[in-house]
């Protein structure tokens, strides 16, 4: 038994279970073929390297690409240096390079996919059009140097230039003529960044819709998919089933996700979404198991693998949801895939502990943690740091 804070500040009772539900040891057989499956990784801090919070990224290498041999080892594809890395909130540009390169570099050496992502953030101040397609263009070159797929990210720069549509279609084009592989386009809201309000020149989301579906129809051949992250699944269903055939709808709604990778069956035309999501990060080996299941035509049996799982994304996703990445690192910290609760940025302090003892509650009911006396160990220790003892 281990004593929990909630959200009254009250400690009660939780009993954690006492073996873990997800397999330890990998299925055998490749990667999902019924879904293109991407877990949004989340890199691992140098808890030792003596920077500020707001100095130059430190990882941990070896522990980061570790867990990028983990995801792979279930079958599952890694979307690399994107917002679950913490692009934006601690990991700079430098270190998301490198962190490509190596990513990349470790895939093709352990047969893993990879998509990396591409976006501005080695602007430092405010830009022009110009300035914002160089930056594309100089993140896209050392994707595709690195053998890796690209994924335009969302530009904050971009969303506080650009005067409208126009603007977004003629530098979106322009990126998309020069790419040499199709790319995946990446729609973030802002729940996710606040300063990408507004993205695809209005904040009207049928508009935006409108001309996000204008670029993709104006480049064929020339766009994999478009990752779509705002939290709403019928906006979700209606883009999907307006995209061209032979262009991928990837879900990153960590709300609606089983839904929307289940698909809308025979009867509703049978669109379903693929899937690039952060909480596929905690939930990898589930994940892939769900999606086998998925693989053999079982929709209920995906449904019952995955649908429990949606309480605590929802928690982990809670607004403000950018702090996202504190459970995910959180959990993984627990589930002894890292040897510390540490963040780039300083972050790990992002979320107050009650909501970290609820991830964990949750996580354990799932049964995701390989070793539950470790994670029940890792979490006492957390909370004698906060001064609860008992």
């Amino acid at each position: 038994m281990i004593r929990l804070p909630d959200a009254s500040g009250t400690l009660r009772a939780y009993t954690p279970r006492a073996a873990p539900r997800v397999p330890v040891v990998p299925a055998a057989g490749g990667p999902p073929v019924s879904r293109t499956v991407f877990a949004a990784a989340h890199v691992v801090a140098d808890p030792f390297a003596d920077v500020p919070p707001d100095g130059p990224a430190a990882v941990d290498w070896d522990a980061t690409l570790a867990f990028r041999r983990h995801l792979w080892s279930h079958g599952l594809a890694v979307a690399e240096a994107m917002d679950t890395a913490q692009r934006g909130m601690g990991l700079d540009w430098t270190a998301a390079a490198e962190l490509i390169r190596r990513s990349a570099a470790e895939a093709a050496a352990c047969g893993g996919r990879v998509a990396c992502g591409a976006g501005t953030d080695q602007l430092t101040g405010p830009a022009g059009l110009d300035e914002i397609r160089a930056a594309y263009e100089e993140q896209l070159a050392v994707v595709e140097e690195a053998g890796a797929q690209a994924v335009v990210m969302a530009s904050r720069a971009l969303a506080a230039a650009a005067r409208g549509p126009e603007d977004y279609a003629e530098l979106y084009g322009h990126l998309l003529r020069q790419a040499s592989e199709p790319v995946v386009l990446h729609w973030l809201g802002p729940m996710f960044d606040p300063a990408l309000a507004g993205y695809w020149g209005s904040t009207d989301l049928d508009a935006a819709t409108e001309t996000l579906l204008a670029v993709v129809a104006g480049h064929p051949g020339k766009v994999d998919g478009v990752k779509v992250s705002l939290l709403d699944a019928d906006r979700e269903r209606e883009l999907r089933r307006r995209l061209p055939d032979g262009v991928r709808c990837y879900t990153g709604d960590d709300f609606h996700y089983p839904e929307l990778i289940a698909g809308d069956g025979p009867a509703a035309g049978g669109r379903f979404s693929h899937a690039l999501l952060g909480i596929f990060d905690p939930l990898g080996p589930l994940a892939a198991e769900a999606v086998r299941v998925l693989d053999t035509g079982d929709t209920d049996g995906f449904r019952e693998l995955l649908d429990p799982t949606v309480e605590l994304s929802r928690h982990l996703f809670r607004a403000p949801t950018r702090h996202y990445k504190t459970g995910v690192v959180f959990l993984a910290w627990l589930a002894g895939h890292q040897d510390h609760f540490a963040m780039v940025g300083g972050l790990q302090s992002a979320r107050p502990l009650p909501h970290l003892a609820r991830a964990y509650e949750l996580a354990d009911a799932l049964g995701l943690f390989p070793d539950p006396a470790l994670a029940e160990e890792r979490m006492r220790q957390l909370l004698a740091v906060y001064g609860v003892t008992a």
